[in-house]
């Protein structure tokens, strides 16, 4: 099983023990403005069981995270590469409540090292609504660029996004630049 872990966050595949917190995140509109909207309960299940079977299928999917100090889970994020996305994703998605402490960016970061290294991805992208300026804040610490207008495969196709990325040569050379 992948198990990683920050300063303040374990990042590991989602386990059925996560539903409900999973659940009460999709839940919640402000959290879902940006992701499509509100998910009810089934429609949760299935998005879920969707990363369970992608972690069996492809051997990565996002990671549930989990609040190293409480053991709470917190939110999931990671890799996401399905059939006609525009790119090799690593996205996030937190609960509200914990907005604002850096969780995004901190297991992005992990997440995305995971990704070069181990999965041996070229590149990296960042599907993200052209309003949600928290996400594209969290883009920048990444050292992300808007690449421009992108377009997501059905049925999220009248989704408006704007691509945001960078080469494994750029992630690596800030990470080195940055003494990370």
């Amino acid at each position: 099983m992948v198990r990683l872990e920050t300063d303040r966050l374990i990042l590991r595949p989602p386990t059925l023990d996560d539903f409900d917190a999973w659940a009460t995140m999709t839940a919640d509109e402000e959290t879902m403005r940006f992701m499509g909207g509100v998910m009810p309960r089934a429609l949760t299940w299935r998005a879920m069981m969707t990363m369970i079977g992608s972690w069996h299928a492809v051997g990565f999917a996002m990671f549930s995270v989990i609040e190293k100090s409480s053991g709470r889970w917190v939110g999931r994020l990671g890799p996401w590469y399905p059939e006609a996305w525009p790119g090799t994703e690593v996205g996030w998605a937190i609960v509200k409540d914990c907005w604002g402490k850096g969780y995004a960016t901190e297991g992005a970061t992990a997440a995305g090292d995971w990704a070069f290294d181990t999965l041996g991805w070229t590149e990296m992208i960042h599907s993200i609504d052209p309003g949600n300026l928290a996400s594209q804040q969290v883009a920048r610490k990444l050292g992300s660029i808007n690449r421009g207008r992108g377009q997501l495969p059905a049925p999220f196709q009248d989704s408006v996004v704007d691509i945001w990325g960078q080469s494994r040569e750029e992630w690596h050379a800030r990470r080195t630049t940055a003494g990370v």
